[in-house]
């Protein structure tokens, strides 16, 4: 069935999409509001500088790099592409000072820190700079508290997402936040894989938003081509949070599509919690030590195709990665299903 005619100045769908995400896009300077996820040892130059091509916004997963390294991964990263892109730090890393200097010195328009409750210096470094700074909000309190220290825009993740997650769904941390957060461009992220849920956020007062599992297996991406298939063979339900041990040693969960290498995790988390209630490591030592054994596992999985004992974080949107497409045609295909969607509203209002 054709799509209907718009009445005399009536905006077309794609006219209607343009608006609802505008904010997003100007904040961005980008052509779609969606931002990459920044996955580490996948989220480096030729899946960024892919995803800045395609009209997207491409992020640096800056991970466990050293200065050395992040300030190569730039300079990278600008020799693909001359569009926007940002930088993801990890707020816990022990030289984020560091990091941060090569973010000011490379003149990085946008900052992602997460991780954590960033340092008000970070933040101010940062912006004093000129760069916009965006920050992860688990919470409405959190959230209200970021925007007061500076943040120009938040990214709300819910528990659907790969890799490292919260408690709490996608669609209610968007219920509980989007209403209130009317000053600065909110972000959602977690579970989407598909252009009719964008719009949904978007209606709802995101300007934009995120995603990452969907972009593992493009034709750019790096990841192994074993990793690649794990992706593509996976189902929802194979992507499951892991488990915390010890209620008194808070570990974040992280989202991974079951294999050998969770059991692995827990036998690691086990010995580290025996260790820290033994007194031989502080609690941010060990912290540190279950960081890098994620960094480690999933270095093995995605660089070197381990996909037995290596990590495969992926969020559940994962059965929504069916094949390997270029990054352009990801994002084309997430805004044309977004552009259908509203069409079919129109067509349903219309009778």
């Amino acid at each position: 069935m054709a799509a209907p005619t718009p009445a005399a100045g009536a905006p077309t769908p794609a006219e209607r999409l343009d608006r609802l995400w505008r904010r997003g896009r100007d904040f961005l300077g980008c052509e779609f509001a969606i931002m990459g996820g920044a996955m580490s040892w996948v989220s480096e130059r030729h899946l960024v500088a892919a995803v800045s091509n395609g009209g997207g916004f491409g992020v640096i997963a800056c991970g466990s790099m050293t200065a050395d390294l992040l300030d190569a991964e730039i300079t990278g990263t600008k020799a693909l592409t001359d569009r926007p892109f940002g930088v993801n730090l990890i707020t816990m890393h022990p030289d984020l000072a560091d990091l941060i200097e090569v973010c000011v010195r490379q003149a990085v328009g946008h900052v992602v820190l997460a991780g954590g409750l960033p340092p008000r210096a970070a933040i101010e470094q940062l912006k004093n700079s000129g760069a916009k700074v965006i920050c992860f909000a688990p919470s409405a309190a959190l959230a209200r508290r970021l925007v007061r220290s500076g943040a120009d825009a938040l990214v709300i993740e819910g528990a659907e997402a790969g890799g490292h997650i919260g408690p709490v769904s996608t669609s209610v941390l968007a219920q509980e936040i989007l209403p209130q957060m009317l000053d600065v461009p909110v972000f959602v992220a977690g579970g989407i894989g598909r252009g009719e849920a964008i719009v949904s956020y978007l209606e709802m007062g995101a300007s934009g938003c995120q995603i990452g599992t969907r972009l593992v297996c493009a034709t750019e991406s790096i990841a192994h081509p074993e990793f690649k298939k794990a992706f593509i063979r996976a189902n929802a339900r194979d992507a499951v949070p892991t488990v915390q041990l010890d209620p008194r040693f808070p570990v974040i969960p992280v989202r991974a599509i079951a294999n050998e290498g969770t059991r692995l995790f827990m036998d690691t988390q086990r010995e580290v919690v025996n260790r820290y209630h033994a007194g031989e490591i502080d609690q941010k030592a060990a912290q540190l030590e279950i960081e890098h054994f994620w960094a480690g596992a999933l270095r093995r999985a995605v660089i070197e195709g381990d996909v037995t004992r290596g990590s495969l974080m992926a969020g559940q949107s994962v059965g929504m990665v069916t094949e390997e497409q270029p990054t352009a045609q990801i994002l084309r295909d997430l805004v044309d299903q977004a552009i259908a969607a509203l069409a079919d509203r129109e067509r349903r209002e219309v009778g």
